[in-house]
């Protein structure tokens, strides 16, 4: 589904990813982990448009996606949430999902703004589908609630399924389990793999949480300033002398 040949991104003589390669198939759930400043969220902005990579190239289901804009990317099929929480604070939890499920809404302004039957019914569809979603992930209740009064757990499952509603085959998620104590990383595991079965999509996660990212990746790449030092399952990673010394020093 996902695949990304030998790109390499330097911002003037820094060179943050170098010649990394990787690959993720269809519903597979694949994690990229390594320590603060290896690279990893400079390679999910190359993949989703907001960086253009200084060479090597992207493709999404064979087709390249590299240099196209992030609103092109996300209508192709990749969504993405970010390590810090982007939630839209003081619009409704219902309103957030909205503004994402309207993403494949192909009216016109004049459409829009006469609320024409066309934006009429388009409107009805997203907001129907916008609800059944929050429905699925225990959310429905708090539809009327601003997104910033939503608990912290909460809001991090709000942005996964605003990401849903643009209709991905693809999930990329930024660091999903930061800031959670131990019973919402567990809860966050069920709810990805849940996400996986349910929508059969693709995952692609950066997470620090090593209870969360060999409890639900199949398999994962591990960089360390910008350069891939390893891949394989999580059992293989775990004991990989390379992974080891990158996250504990040599003498750890």
């Amino acid at each position: 589904m996902l695949v990304s040949n030998n790109v390499t991104m330097r911002f003037g003589g820094l060179t943050a990813v170098d010649d990394f390669s990787m690959t993720v198939d269809d519903n597979e759930i694949v994690g990229l982990i390594g320590p603060n400043g290896a690279g990893k969220t400079t390679i999910f902005n190359v993949i989703t448009g907001v960086y253009a990579p200084t060479s090597g190239s992207v493709f999404f289901n064979g087709k390249r996606i590299s240099c196209r804009p992030p609103h092109r990317i996300t209508m192709g099929g990749i969504a993405r949430t970010f390590q810090n929480i982007r939630l839209f604070g003081e619009m409704t939890v219902l309103e957030n999902i909205m503004a994402a499920a309207n993403l494949h809404n192909d009216s016109s302004l004049a459409v829009s703004v006469l609320h024409l039957p066309r934006y009429t019914a388009r409107e009805k569809r997203a907001r129907e589908l916008s609800r059944s979603l929050l429905d699925s992930v225990g959310l429905l209740e708090n539809e009327n609630d601003s997104a910033v009064s939503l608990p912290y757990g909460k809001q991090r499952r709000l942005e996964i399924v605003r990401a849903l509603a643009t209709k991905p085959k693809l999930l990329l998620l930024d660091e999903p389990a930061a800031g959670m104590n131990p019973q919402e990383s567990r809860d966050l595991m069920d709810f990805i793999l849940g996400v996986r079965k349910k929508y059969n999509i693709a995952v692609f996660l950066i997470e620090h949480h090593m209870q969360v990212v060999m409890g639900i990746c199949e398999r994962l790449y591990v960089l360390e300033y910008g350069v891939t030092i390893a891949e394989g399952t999580p059992h293989e990673i775990q004991r990989n002398k390379k992974v080891i010394d990158a996250y504990l020093g040599a003498d750890g």
